[in-house]
C-alpha cells in the first residue's frame, strides 16, 4: 500500500502534496505551507533526508523561508537533498522577459546555500522550468524548480540527475531526480521551448 501527506492549499495557492510507494522506507518529520521534512531509506542504503519545497513568491517571506529550511539541518554532513519550487531566480541567464532581476532578492538563496552547505545539480532537458504559457512579448520564463544537495549525498548518489520533461497542464515542467543516473530505458521526448516562438527564423 502506498503513502502520503497533504497540506492543505490556501485559497488557490500553496498547497503541497507527497506519495510514496511501499517499496520506499520513508518517514515525514516535519510539514507545513513551505515544505515537508522526510527522512527516507532506498535500496538498503543507509538513511538520508529529502526536502520538498514551496518557497513563497513574496519578497517579504523569502527570507523567512530560507531561514525556515537552513534551520532543519544543523549538521553539514548529513546526507540532504532539497527538491521543488525556489520561486526564485538566482541569476539574469535564469530569466527570460518580464521584471528584471532582482539581485537583492536572490541573496537570501545564497545565504541558505552557503550556511547549508548546499550545491545545485544539474538538471538535464531545459533551462527554463516555468512559462507563463502568454506568446510573443508577453512571454516570461524562468528557471524556478531546483534540486539542492550536500556533498555526502552526492558521494551516495553519484550518478544521480534531475531532468526536466515537457509540461502539460502547469505552468511548471515536472522534474525528475534520477538516483541511477540515466539509462537506455528512460524515454528522451521532444520538448517545445516557449523561448522558441521569440526567434525570427521560427516565424517566418
Amino acid at each position: 500500500m502506498d503513502d502520503s501527506v497533504y497540506v492543505d492549499p490556501v485559497g488557490k495557492g500553496e498547497g503541497l502534496a507527497l506519495w510514496w510507494s511501499n517499496t520506499v522506507s520513508m518517514l515525514v518529520l516535519s510539514s507545513g505551507k513551505i515544505f515537508i521534512d522526510t527522512m527516507v531509506s532506498i535500496w538498503g542504503e543507509e538513511d538520508w533526508f529529502i526536502t520538498f519545497i514551496y518557497s513563497s513568491p513574496y519578497a517579504d517571506e523569502k527570507q523567512t523561508f530560507w531561514e525556515s529550511l537552513a534551520s532543519l539541518r544543523s549538521n553539514s554532513s548529513d546526507k540532504w537533498c532539497v527538491i521543488g519550487d525556489s520561486n526564485m531566480v538566482t541569476t539574469p541567464e535564469e530569466k527570460l522577459g518580464g521584471a528584471p532581476f532582482d539581485v537583492f532578492a536572490a541573496k537570501w538563496f545564497y545565504n541558505f546555500m552557503d550556511i547549508s552547505c548546499l550545491l545545485e545539480l544539474p538538471i538535464k532537458g531545459g533551462t527554463f522550468t516555468w512559462s507563463n504559457h502568454r506568446n510573443e512579448d508577453e512571454t516570461i520564463l524562468e528557471k524556478l524548480d531546483r534540486i539542492l544537495i550536500s556533498l555526502e549525498w552526492s558521494s551516495s548518489f553519484p550518478k544521480a540527475v534531475g531532468v526536466l520533461d515537457a509540461t502539460i497542464a502547469s505552468y511548471h515542467a515536472p522534474i525528475f531526480l534520477l538516483l541511477k543516473g540515466m539509462n537506455k530505458k528512460y524515454k528522451k521526448y521532444f520538448k517545445f521551448e516557449a523561448k522558441w516562438i521569440l526567434e525570427d527564423e521560427c516565424t517566418d
